[in-house]
């Protein structure tokens, strides 16, 4: 792993990041922050055939370490100056759903390889969003030490289960990210004053449950002076009852505390200790949910979630196929975002648009989002000098720098900042008033349940209130 290096800027620690996300295409030399970072891939045949972060569900090779020999541990930027201590060191993990037993495990082989097998990943990728060295779309971070770790242990990043005779998948997603950790402690890591563990999706659930035990981690080894934090995106999952319930077949059918029960057996999966003994022995699967494992966690978590998430919608059984919603599912959408908000709303530093989609930190347009006039850049910004400054001295949140941004608007994209919506089958783009009345939606019904006249919601919809 070769760290990328800034020049030094004055203001808080840079942490090192992390960021689990899965960015793709094609980019061009790293060479200052004008170019898009390009992310490297070591050459295989130089890695340790011991590497604890080859991929974790794969076949063959390594009984221990289940992947594909000689694979790569991690992706990084190139260097581009000397390193200097205490940057922030950005270190991400991608998400990927995941698999729950042979069956669908195979079928997951089969037909999703690089979510398995590090075989056929790109040698290089182009950083994106919170990933990006170009400060027009990373303005705070763009100049931190990266590390990305792509996601192929299928396992939620909690696996801690060898290749054996019973089964012939490994799952260690629990193991790579402390073997990348060891390593990177070597490579500057050891200098660092703030280490930022980022996922999204099934990394952003990897992130709850492996950030304090990172800290631990590096406290065991003689580096308590590493502040760690975790961002999780997109992975802040409800174990709410399904709109329409399914046989679990399985990651999509299944009810989510379903997949999770069967997927924690079969992976040997490793949760938190302190959110453990909350717990019945057997009931482990509970810490996979944000709001259960939250208030147990000790390292500081920015949560990142969208209100109507694709693909908590999916697991309960919601699709929207382009097809009038009934009333049945306007209804269960509705009290889903009235869940999720209720949810976040003793987390310290969490933002939340009332949009329907899925993942967003390393989307080029992640700039644009906004919650009560914020951004998600400006409201990390404003948290890591919140945390910056209280451990300085104990301050409270900055005035005038939000770091708890819930939107309180009803509907799917009533925030007017929330990412383009397309019709699936014409490709067109529709407004917020389109895209209701795509889904089927009486307006005029829609104004009389919040007490408006019909002309007036709508005028409230156009200019994005």
């Amino acid at each position: 792993l070769r760290p990328a290096v800034a020049p030094a800027r004055p203001g808080p620690p840079r942490p090192l990041l992390f960021p689990a996300v899965a960015s793709s295409g094609r980019g061009r030399p790293a060479a200052g922050p004008s170019h898009p970072r390009k992310l490297s891939r070591p050459n295989a045949d130089a890695w340790d055939q011991k590497a604890a972060s080859r991929c974790p569900a794969g076949r063959g090779g390594d009984p221990r370490l289940p992947s594909v020999p000689r694979s790569p541990r991690a992706a990084v930027p190139r260097p581009r100056a000397p390193c200097p201590a205490g940057r922030l060191t950005p270190v991400s993990s991608p998400g990927g759903w995941y698999c729950f037993n042979r069956e669908n495990c195979d079928t997951r082989y089969d037909t999703m390889r690089r979510l398995m097998s590090s075989r056929e990943w790109p040698a290089t990728r182009v950083g994106t969003g919170i990933l990006s060295s170009q400060p027009e779309e990373n303005p705070h971070w763009w100049n931190a030490n990266m590390v990305f770790i792509p996601y192929c242990s299928s396992d939620v990043w909690s696996g801690a289960s060898s290749k054996s005779e019973k089964n012939e998948y490994a799952f260690m997603g629990a193991l790579i990210i402390q073997e990348v950790i060891k390593e990177l402690v070597g490579k500057g890591l050891s200098t660092a004053k703030v280490l930022l563990l980022a996922g999204s999706s099934a990394g952003g659930t990897g992130v709850l449950l492996n950030v304090d035990r990172v800290a631990e981690q590096l406290e065991e080894m003689g580096y308590q002076g590493i502040q760690v934090r975790g961002l999780a995106d997109s992975g802040w999952f409800l174990d709410n009852k399904q709109y329409r319930r399914t046989d679990c077949i399985d990651t999509i059918t299944c009810a989510p505390t379903e997949a999770i029960r069967r997927g924690i057996r079969y992976w040997n999966g490793v949760v938190p200790e302190r959110c453990k003994l909350q717990f019945k022995e057997g009931e482990e699967w509970n810490c996979f949910f944000g709001y259960k494992i939250y208030p147990t966690l000790r390292c500081p978590v920015f949560v990142v979630q969208w209100l109507f998430d694709e693909a908590q919608l999916t697991v309960d059984n919601v699709h929207l196929t382009g097809q009038p919603v009934q009333e049945g599912q306007w209804l269960y959408i509705q009290n889903l975002g009235r869940e999720l908000r209720n949810t976040l709303k003793d987390v310290t530093a969490s933002f939340a648009p009332a949009c329907l989609s899925h993942e967003i930190i390393t989307r080029n347009h992640w700039t644009d989002i906004q919650v009560k006039g914020t951004s998600l850049p400006r409201a990390l910004h404003c948290w890591d000098r919140s945390l910056h400054e209280s451990n300085k001295n104990g301050k409270a949140p900055l005035k005038g720098c939000p770091i708890h941004l819930i939107d309180s608007c009803p509907w799917p994209h009533c925030n007017p900042s929330c990412p383009t919506i397309r019709d699936q089958f014409t490709g067109q783009e529709m407004n917020v008033i389109q895209f209701l009345m795509h889904m089927g939606f009486d307006v005029q019904k829609m104004a009389q349940q919040q007490g408006l006249e019909p002309s007036k919601l709508l005028g409230m919809l156009s200019s994005g209130n």
